[in-house]
């Protein structure tokens, strides 16, 4: 049974189904069946073990030559340090299991076609994405560390120019995302493209889906792009027929099967809105009520977005494109590009650009470490987690021992109980190097911004973590100079108003259990 929403006198299709029918259909769901099987496919492998237990001497010679070049590969090899010692425990608490599953981890079976594919579509897509020369002549000529950052962007996969007169408007709650998204979604003439990590039924989609389906019929292209993982959670498996039905083109990227790989692991957490090549968003908010606090979960939610109007679309537009047409036959850009005729006397450069998980450039973090070790006065920092490799650790360390006012907010309700433990068992050396961390005492903060020095600044969807720096597709737009890093700086001294500043006393009156829980995961905080 379907049921029909009225929303300002416009009937929307839901999607919901709550007949007995679809009780039934929930028992033996596909998220069922698929867990069933992932759960057989385990204890095979566990009685594979026991079963090969008769062959102990031989196993038991081999499990030691099999440790030692394991442990040869991690010392040798180019993992960071922490990643190394994590791999390290593993293989000594259970040898011939650790060695197995890290061979297993780096074959990556399953994502090596993606890889392929993904490669090709950026090789393909590099055309649409030309440097402008003037561009790197006037920041090479400023002696500007931005060119060098340009010049890294080039050497990197993706092809992330710098671009002029664009106009940026920066939204400091998920609230004042959703109004202006809502106002240009209708402005909407050619098309509509959506990326979003997570997409939840509730007020904020369905006043979307309700557009979506308006636009639809008035011949206007919808294209809707989700993470697989969210079948599991807030969205049916057939979702994507179901919105196809009312004229939306919709995938699932990487939708979990019954099948054991490592390709679960590399989620499209990336958040982006192209509209007629002409706008574009991204940020931390996803489509769902919590995000505009429509929902109370974590107390106040505190989010950040940017939309961007001028040729820097142009980049979120390919990096939507090169991610659908994964399953396409072949990439088409050149009928989407916006036209630009609209000029922005905007001053400053931007630099939209994303992160993959399937090559060895570790972009979100490298960008993240060049603002530290380029600032001057100031690093302002927002993010959800702080789960910290020793390169990103370093960074943060060495901007405030030289002097560099280092402040990070965390949230002060957490989502997540074993990532907030987490991030506590950093707090202790950062405070001693003189980072100032503070947490938002009205509830949970899910911004990621960077803001230094009044000219530099990054809003988009990479955590400070081991998911989004080393496993999650990713992206963001990185600002010099643009008049909208006064707006992000006003943001972050709001926020501060409402945020304690952690010390060394509170750290020690932390819950024992909390103590104990993030030292025991910090050894496998890469793995997480």
């Amino acid at each position: 049974m379907e049921v029909i929403i009225i929303n300002n006198k416009t009937k929307v299709l839901h999607l919901l189904n709550k007949s007995k029918r679809g009780f039934f259909r929930g028992i033996f769901s596909r998220t069922t069946v698929i867990a069933v099987l992932l759960i057989l496919q385990l204890l095979f492998l566990l009685t594979s073990f026991v079963w090969l237990d008769q062959y102990r001497l031989i196993l038991q010679a081999l499990e030691r030559i099999l440790t030692i070049a394991v442990v040869l590969y991690l010392v040798n090899g180019e993992m960071d340090a922490i990643s190394r010692v994590t791999w390290l425990i593993l293989v000594m608490i259970f040898p011939l299991l650790g060695s197995l599953f890290l061979i297993y981890t780096k074959l990556d079976w399953g994502y090596q076609g993606l890889k392929l594919r993904l490669n090709t579509l950026i090789d393909q897509s590099a055309v649409y994405l030309p440097d402008n020369k003037d561009i790197l002549e006037v920041l090479k000529g400023n002696t500007s560390s931005t060119y060098h950052l340009v010049q890294y962007f080039d050497r990197s996969r993706g092809d992330f120019p710098a671009y002029q007169d664009t106009k940026v408007i920066y939204f400091p709650s998920g609230e004042t995302f959703f109004a202006e998204l809502k106002k240009q979604l209708l402005r909407a003439e050619k098309y509509i493209f959506l990326e979003f990590f997570i997409i939840a039924e509730g007020r904020m989609w369905g006043e979307i889906l309700s557009i979506l389906e308006k636009k639809v019929q008035e011949g206007v292209e919808v294209r809707v792009l989700y993470d697989g993982m969210i079948e599991f959670s807030t969205l049916s498996f057939d979702y994507t027929k179901r919105l196809e039905k009312i004229g939306i083109k919709a995938k699932a990227f990487s939708p979990i099967s019954p099948f054991i790989s490592t390709y679960y692991n590399y989620r499209d957490h990336r958040k982006i809105v192209v509209v007629d090549g002409e706008v574009a968003f991204t940020g931390g908010v996803n489509l769902a009520d919590e995000y505009i606090n429509q929902l109370e979960r974590f107390g106040h939610w505190k989010d950040t977005a940017v939309m961007l109007e001028g040729k820097a679309v142009d980049s979120f537009l390919v990096l939507f494109l090169q991610m659908w047409s994964i399953t396409e036959k072949e990439l088409i850009v050149e009928p989407y590009l916006g036209k630009h005729e609209k000029t922005f006397l905007a001053n400053g450069y931007v630099i939209p650009y994303g992160d993959s998980p399937l090559d060895t450039d570790k972009v979100g973090e490298n960008v993240y470490i060049d603002i530290l070790n380029h600032a001057k006065e100031y690093v302002y920092i927002m993010t959800p987690y702080l789960i910290l490799d020793s390169e990103m650790e370093h960074a943060l360390r060495f901007a405030a021992e030289r002097g560099v006012d280092v402040r990070i907010i965390m949230p002060g309700i957490p989502d997540k109980k074993i990532p907030y433990a987490l991030a506590k068992t950093y707090y202790n050396s950062l405070m001693q190097s003189g980072v100032k961390i503070y947490e938002y005492e009205p509830g949970f903060v899910h911004a990621k911004i960077f803001i230094s020095d009044d000219i530099k600044a990054v809003v988009g969807t990479i955590n400070l973590d081991y998911r989004s720096l080393y496993h999650h597709f990713e992206c963001a737009t990185y600002l010099y100079k643009v008049d909208a890093i006064a707006d992000i700086y006003k943001d972050y001294q709001n926020t501060l108003k409402v945020c304690r500043l952690v010390t060394p006393e509170m750290q020690k009156e932390r819950p024992a259990l909390q103590k104990l829980t993030g030292t025991v995961f910090k050894a496998l905080a890469p793995l997480l």
